[in-house]
Order: C-alpha cells, then sequence, then structure tokens
C-alpha cells in the first residue's frame, strides 16, 4: 500500500533558516547568561512575533 503524502519540507526549512537567524541575533544581542539563555526562548516562538508585529502595524 502506497500512502498519499504531502510534505511540507520548504515550510519547516523557512522555520529552521529564521530559527537560527533569531538564535543568532538575540545571542548577539544578550548581555547576560540568561538573556541569552531567554533569546534561545524567544528564537523558538519567533513567528507569533512576526505576526503580532504585522497585526499591530495593520492595526488588526
Amino acid at each position: 500500500m502506497k500512502k498519499d503524502v504531502q510534505g511540507n519540507g520548504p515550510a519547516g526549512a523557512v522555520y529552521g533558516l529564521g530559527f537560527i537567524g533569531a538564535v543568532i541575533y538575540f545571542i548577539s544581542t544578550a548581555a547576560t547568561f540568561w538573556a541569552g539563555v531567554l533569546g534561545v526562548l524567544k528564537a523558538i516562538v519567533w513567528p507569533a512575533f512576526l505576526v503580532y508585529g504585522a497585526f499591530r502595524y495593520l492595526g488588526l
């Protein structure tokens, strides 16, 4: 039996590259170790920051 599976590879690649970029940005701007740890946590949820900023900009 063959399953018909649709992949989400490109979306995962975009998220992965965004995650790496966000980790580099947040860690490079961190002044302390714990700010760096918080930066890694922020990098995990970077799409939420992006959507929030877009909605705020659009006034929604």
